[in-house]
């Protein structure tokens, strides 16, 4: 606060105090909220604990809100019939055929039942824990792409329900998981109960999967973990497909999901997961680091050389150990 002095209507004067602009409404005040945006947009180093307790909150959030949503049982019913008519009429309505064929071989049918029931947590899991240790600097990236996809999956439960094909009546599918008394599928048997049977649009057996198969093929540098990247995915279609699950065009939406996913992760980090820093910032990607790149060297390797040029020194019997120091410095 300031005084001025100011003349009344008497024609006197006296002091008055006069409001000073506040430092939270300088300059730099301005530059506070940028500063922040930019390092909330910059890839740090994940904490162990914070992630476990993040995943472990959204992924029960997610299961809360998908069997909250009302399982519309009629309007489900009836755009699954719809979903199946228009297959019918473009011709592409191949998954009674894939269920009935693969439920003439038991172990095959089984095996499907199980890979539904399991990979699809397991190998979404290891991923991440990968990224987390091997691509630090693109973690952040691509968890966001994941939670991104997964949320506007909810969005589809809401306002699309869809029925299973093995609970259309009439539809001529079998519920692979009942017939042979396997334990796979949340939606089936006892476990019913548990899980909204009703929100197969879109499908995140194929979202996650995809996610999975498109971190591992853009980042790993082993041959054959690529090619299994590349075809995680396809072999999840097959067996939503084959276990009536889900129709095929369930598999478009949990794509469509998966581009909005990455859209989002690259409007917040302005690049796509792959395309950041390996490491985060303050490793491989500070300027001390480049520069020291650039010149051919690193810190642990010119302390390297420290060493050696003063106990060099010291063995010749010079006392010029601090002088040595100083020649092999960058």
């Amino acid at each position: 606060m300031g005084e001025t002095t100011v003349t009344t209507a008497d024609g006197r004067q006296q002091a008055a105090v006069a409001p000073v602009a506040d430092e939270a409404d300088g300059p730099g005040a301005g530059r506070a909220a940028p500063a922040l945006l930019r390092r909330l947009r910059t890839p740090s180093r994940p904490r162990l604990w914070f992630e476990i307790l993040l995943i472990a909150v959204s992924y029960w959030t997610y299961s809360l809100i998908r069997n909250a949503v009302p399982e519309q049982k009629a309007q489900a019913l009836r755009n699954a019939d719809w979903i199946w008519s228009a297959e019918q009429r473009l011709g592409i309505a191949v998954e009674q055929t894939v269920n009935h064929a693969v439920n003439g071989v038991t172990w095959l049918v089984v095996g499907m039942n199980y890979y539904y029931a399991t990979l699809h947590f397991v190998v979404t899991l290891a991923v991440l824990v990968w990224l987390y240790r091997r691509h630090p600097g693109r973690y952040a990236a691509a968890r966001l792409a994941l939670f991104a996809t997964t949320a506007v999956a909810l969005v589809g439960y809401y306002l699309y329900p869809l029925a299973p094909p093995r609970l259309v009546p009439g539809g001529g599918f079998v519920d692979t998981v009942l017939v042979h008394d396997t334990w796979g599928s949340m939606a089936s048997g006892d476990l019913k109960h548990m899980s909204n049977q009703y929100a197969a649009m879109p499908s995140m057996h194929i979202g996650w999967s995809l996610w999975c198969g498109l971190t591992v093929l853009a980042l790993a540098r082993v041959p054959w973990l690529r090619v299994l990247g590349a075809l995680y995915p396809v072999a999840t279609l097959v067996v939503i497909v084959a276990t009536a699950n889900h129709f095929w065009l369930d598999a478009v939406g949990g794509l469509l999901c998966v581009a909005f996913g990455y859209l989002v992760a690259s409007l917040w980090y302005g690049a796509l997961p792959h395309a950041l820093p390996r490491l985060p910032q303050g490793r491989e990607g500070s300027p001390e680091r480049a520069a020291g790149k650039a010149a051919g060297r690193t810190p642990g390797r010119d302390r390297v050389r420290i060493r050696v040029a003063v106990r060099r020194r010291a063995a010749a019997g010079g006392d010029g150990a601090e002088a040595a120091q100083r020649s092999v410095a960058p």
